[in-house]
């Protein structure tokens, strides 16, 4: 969907929202082997669409061409065998990880017989901003599934129709394990006003991270109402 008018966009951006909200509370006490399932079948459907993969970035790449893309950035959008082979290990290396929702950071028994722990919870929705990459797609998704978050996510319009192919076989390994297909959600347009829509979802976002250029760093951080986790300048990793 290329949604054009701007009451439908806000209507559209809202139903994502519900249902991302909706599917973390239901994520949050998600067994770890229903995550695991569905990276896994996630990257097994990846590499069984290695070809449809393959043709939806070449529509990508023959836009960008097109454009007068050149060099690293046409580099960046490319999706080869290899490249596909990556995101799907990548998916499997995330399903081996340790799941870090209730892992106790820390017990303090108190004089009084309170006992206190610091224990990990999700933080809720993430909202991902990134740019001409199709691979963040796979790699985002399944990081915020595999810690308990619904994830929210706009790529670049560059690399539209990758991402869109991308994200139906996340949504085949959700549907493998019985999990909500609002756990990962792709907003479906290129319009740039879906951008300025995330950034004021207060009631259904509570995170927001953006991937990408210095310019769109500093937007995310002028214009959002949620709280950001950014880098910018500098060696900055969380």
């Amino acid at each position: 969907m290329d949604t054009a008018n701007t009451t439908d966009l806000h209507d559209e951006m809202i139903r994502l929202g519900k249902a991302a909200r909706s599917a973390m509370q239901e994520l949050g006490s998600v067994p770890t082997e229903a995550k695991d399932r569905a990276l896994r079948g996630a990257a097994a459907s990846i590499r069984a669409s290695k070809d449809v993969l393959k043709a939806a970035n070449q529509k990508d790449m023959d836009a960008a061409e097109a454009k007068g893309t050149t060099g690293a950035m046409l580099d960046r959008l490319l999706l080869t065998d290899d490249r596909i082979e990556a995101m799907a290990s990548g998916l499997e290396a995330i399903a081996e990880l340790t799941d870090p929702v209730g892992e106790v950071l820390a017990e303090m028994p108190r004089p009084n017989g309170l006992h206190i722990q610091r224990v990990r919870v999700p933080l809720g929705v993430i909202g991902i901003i990134y740019e001409s990459r199709p691979d963040v797609t796979a790699d985002a998704g399944a990081l915020c599934l595999k810690s308990g978050n619904a994830a929210l996510l706009r790529g670049g319009s560059e690399s539209f129709h990758s991402s869109s192919a991308i994200m139906d076989c996340l949504q085949e390994g959700l549907r493998g394990a019985n999990l909500p297909s609002g756990a990962i959600q792709l907003v479906p347009t290129i319009d740039r006003a879906a951008v300025g829509e995330m950034l004021t979802m207060v009631d259904y976002i509570d995170i927001i991270v953006p991937r990408g250029g210095k310019s769109l760093i500093e937007r995310v951080q002028k214009e959002s109402r949620i709280p950001v986790i950014a880098h910018l300048d500098g060696n900055c990793h969380v």
